[in-house]
């Protein structure tokens, strides 16, 4: 299965490294490994009834099959990324999984059609791939190890065309039908929720139908082959289900992103020099109304900011005597935003550079105030809250 995950970020990481094409790293989940082993004594098995004389060599050819069918997968991939990139879309990370790939494209198509060809580029590789695999198949013997691996590539290639093709999110079919849908309505969000929706039906499909199926053709409904089926369409059915409802959050939380706003988050600071007592500090930033201390130096110029957490942790007692510059933490570039940062980029700035107060700064360098990333998050949550319109 092929995924473009967007919007959010995971841990640093991800598996091995494999490479780096395109300048995008690939990685190879722990997961992979069980897939692989698993695909490894299948087809192993296939291959002791297809070309009995093999004997454990069958072993190894299976293991080349597995390796050759996610390297398949990879070629998917770099199709969604390379698209990805000649729309400038940056993408963070591929990672090859359980069930197929991950492509963590970082932004959303700016229209219809691109979200359209972005996720059309992978079925459209993977259905060259089964076509270039059926004609080399058309060269060599019948019956022999090339033709039993390019007839298995064939059908893998192909299986992972269709079913990435069906209409309903996360699978590409799904994105190609949210492009369609927003062509249409002008909404993105629109596309999304009839997308992620339909997903659904096919979870549930995939849930019921898979085990029928394979039940009404079994001549041992109790066999372990029939029990398998039911597993994986189970596996299937949550993974499809899960993935249409991140994708439905994902929407509402891009929706909301434009209510966050730097200017209307960012504390009133007061200016005040490094050897000043904390308790008058606290003293003038009341009496101005802020919220926030800023340290500057004799020319006005900001050196640091001083940390609430810091604050909060220094008795009473001892706050006429604890001068500011041992609570604050030096100014760095990473720390100055614009007062004019909103939705995604604000957010983007906070993850790139995490800290836990930042200066804001108006487009002349003056000192706007401070803002909090706690204040950040709390407008995040209350925005992710409300009810939708």
């Amino acid at each position: 299965m092929s995924e473009e995950r967007r919007g959010d970020r995971p841990g640093r990481g991800g598996g091995i490294l494999m490479g780096r094409p395109f300048g995008v790293p690939v990685y190879v989940a722990p997961s992979w490994f069980l897939v692989a082993a698993l695909i490894t004594w299948v087809f192993g098995g296939q291959l002791e009834r297809i070309l009995p004389e093999l004997g454990a060599l069958r072993y190894v050819i299976a293991l080349f099959f597995a390796v050759a069918f996610y390297a398949s997968v990879l070629v998917h991939e770099l199709a969604h990324t390379r698209v990805a990139l000649h729309y400038k879309l940056p993408v963070r990370r591929i990672q090859l999984q359980f069930f197929g790939g991950v492509s963590e494209i970082e932004k959303e198509s700016e229209t219809p059609g691109r979200e359209f060809w972005l996720a059309f580029a992978g079925p459209l590789l993977s259905l060259v791939l089964a076509g270039g695999f059926y004609g080399a198949l058309q060269l060599v013997e019948e019956d022999t190890v090339p033709a039993v691996l390019l007839a298995a590539l064939t059908i893998s290639n192909l299986i992972v065309a269709v079913f990435n093709l069906l209409p309903g999110l996360p699978l590409d079919g799904g994105r190609m039908l949210r492009a369609a849908v927003w062509k249409v309505s002008g909404k993105p969000m629109t596309g999304t929720v009839v997308a992620a929706w339909v997903g659904r039906a096919l979870a549930v499909a995939t849930l019921i139908g898979l085990p029928l199926f394979t039940h009404s053709r079994a001549s041992d409904p109790g066999s372990v082959d029939t029990v398998t089926d039911a597993l994986l369409a189970a596996i299937l059915a949550a993974i499809i289900w899960t993935g249409a409802g991140n994708s439905l959050r994902m929407a509402r939380l891009r929706e909301r992103l434009p209510e966050l706003r730097a200017r209307a988050l960012t504390r009133r600071a007061a200016p005040v020099t490094a050897d000043t007592p904390l308790s008058e500090a606290l003293r003038r930033a009341e009496a101005a109304g802020a919220r926030a201390l800023v340290v500057v130096d004799g020319r006005g110029f900001p050196t640091g900011v001083v940390r609430g957490a810091a604050i909060a942790q220094t008795p009473a007692h001892r706050r006429p005597w604890v001068a500011v510059s041992s609570l604050s933490q030096d100014l760095t570039d990473e720390m100055k935003l614009s007062a004019e940062l909103t939705g995604e980029q604000l957010l983007e700035h906070l993850r790139e550079s995490p800290h836990s107060e930042y200066l804001v700064l108006e487009e002349t360098g003056h000192i706007y105030g401070v803002l909090a990333t706690a204040d950040v998050e709390r407008a995040f949550v209350a925005a992710m809250a409300r009810p939708q319109s």
